[in-house]
Parts: C-alpha cells; sequence; structure tokens
C-alpha cells in the first residue's frame, strides 16, 4: 500500500479547514491533493479530533497485543489437547511429552517443561 505523505494528525487538520468554511476545492488546491483524496480521508477521519486519534491507535495497539495473546494461547492449548492423549506420569514420560510438545507442536522447551507440569 502506497505511504500518504501526511500524517494522521495533518490529515487532521487538512479537514478541519472545512468546518471552518472553507470550500473544498481551495483546501485540495492549497494542500495538493485530489477531491477524492480528500473524501475518502474525510470518510475515514471525518469529525474526529486529534486526541481522539491517539485514543484509537493506542486502542488498536491494544487489540492486536490481545490478538498476539489469544493466538499464543489457543497455539498452546491445542498442543495440550494434543498431550492429553498422550497423558504421562513418570518422570521418562513427562520428558518424552516434553520433547514431544517442543519438536511436534513447536513450544520451546522451557514452555512444554511449564504446560506439562501444569497439565499432569
Amino acid at each position: 500500500m502506497k505511504k500518504s505523505r501526511f500524517t494522521e494528525t495533518q490529515i487532521i487538520k487538512v479537514l478541519s479547514g472545512q468546518e471552518h468554511g472553507k470550500a473544498v476545492a481551495e483546501i485540495c488546491r492549497e494542500h495538493g491533493i485530489s477531491q477524492p483524496t480528500f473524501y475518502n480521508w474525510k470518510a475515514k477521519y471525518g469529525g474526529m479530533r486529534v486526541n481522539q486519534l491517539k485514543k484509537m491507535k493506542e486502542m488498536e495497539s491494544e487489540l492486536a497485543e490481545f490478538k498476539r495473546m489469544y493466538a499464543d494461547l489457543a497455539f498452546e492449548n491445542n498442543a495440550l489437547k494434543n498431550l492429553i492423549e498422550k497423558k504421562a506420569l513418570r518422570p521418562a514420560e513427562k520428558r518424552e511429552a516434553v520433547g514431544y510438545l517442543a519438536k511436534e507442536e513447536g513450544l520451546s522447551i522451557r514452555r512444554a517443561c511449564v504446560a506439562v507440569s501444569l497439565s499432569l
């Protein structure tokens, strides 16, 4: 995707020009943008203030972090479900289970050890 010449803060300032009564054509000419670009920005950022934009960005980054956390937990949960089918009790079997989680399921050895100790 093409990177914009304008930051999101600058875009909001450009859009605020229309709220102050300037014509769209004049705003576009001043900033060197096309009218379709202006209206695309307005659809995306219309009515937003800079502080709202910052809050939205924070929420998006937090959501991305939660998605990563969920993916990690879902991966580990799937690995544990596969391990339950091979439930081990003796130390040798625990080592085997850790090896299975590390090799077959892709968990780190440390994480596999924790998972085995918690599941058994």
